[in-house]
């Protein structure tokens, strides 16, 4: 018992060396000196999915590759890089799932249909509910 104990805490603990102890990249938690580049750096940032989290944006996420995510960011912008041309890189390294708006296509084709599917559900299930029932 106890050796399935310390086999279970050895397992739940392993996240928590998922991070190096390496510094943040430069950058990672630093702005930009032209307001107007940071500015486009935010906004950027604030629709990239952190695929560590996978529910944050790189923005808001404390994860290591999120930080290193910002630091690409700002130092492709600083180096006059379109935000339109990161998101491209950025698609094609890590894929669809890397933006929170991903294009229509065979791989996300469910997840811009199911809503509609479900609507369509519930107003079939409200209809039956509240049909006039024959006395």
């Amino acid at each position: 018992m106890k050796r399935l104990l310390l086999l279970a805490a050895v397992l739940l603990s392993a996240p928590v060396l998922a991070d190096s102890r390496l510094p943040p990249a430069s950058f990672a938690d630093t702005q930009l000196a032209d307001p107007a580049k940071e500015a486009q750096a935010k906004e950027l940032m604030a629709t990239l999915r952190c695929l560590v989290c996978q529910g944050q944006s790189i923005a808001d996420s404390d994860a290591e590759m999120a930080g290193d995510m910002r630091a690409l960011v700002r130092r492709r912008i600083q180096g006059g890089e379109r935000p339109d041309a990161i998101r491209r890189w950025l698609v094609e390294r890590y894929g669809d799932y890397v933006t929170y708006d991903p294009p229509f296509g065979p791989a996300t084709a469910l997840l811009w249909i199911a809503p509609l599917l479900m609507l369509a559900a519930g107003v079939l299930l409200a209809r039956q509910a509240f049909r006039k029932k024959p006395r």
